[in-house]
């Protein structure tokens, strides 16, 4: 599976009705960081079943981003049960990407 682009229009249905963790990448095209980790996140959506992910575009749902706060890009979120258990600012390693779903 490959990862989903949330906007505020399928937020609800895909990221705070899902029955799996969901790993939210918040991006924008213009970021170079995000175009670094970008590929990494796309690996894990298609190596992962365990777990949704979806891609929020900062600049086409700037309502998503303010909704969670978010400051610096990218930013990476796991979103269990319409809750923010974990998330991390900057390029990581898949490793610990795969731990923040842990």
């Amino acid at each position: 599976m490959s990862a989903i682009k949330i906007t505020s229009e399928n937020f609800e249905k895909e990221v705070l009705n899902s029955n799996k963790p969901v790993l939210l990448d918040f991006w924008a095209s213009w970021c170079g960081p995000c175009r670094m980790i970008s590929p990494i996140v796309d690996e894990i959506a298609g190596e992962i079943s365990e777990a949704k992910v979806g891609k929020v575009n900062i600049d086409e749902q700037p309502e998503l981003a303010s909704a969670f706060g978010i400051m610096s890009i990218p930013t990476l979120a796991v979103i269990k049960n319409g809750k923010v258990v974990n998330k991390t600012v900057g390029v990581k390693a898949k490793e610990s990407i795969l731990k923040m779903l842990a």
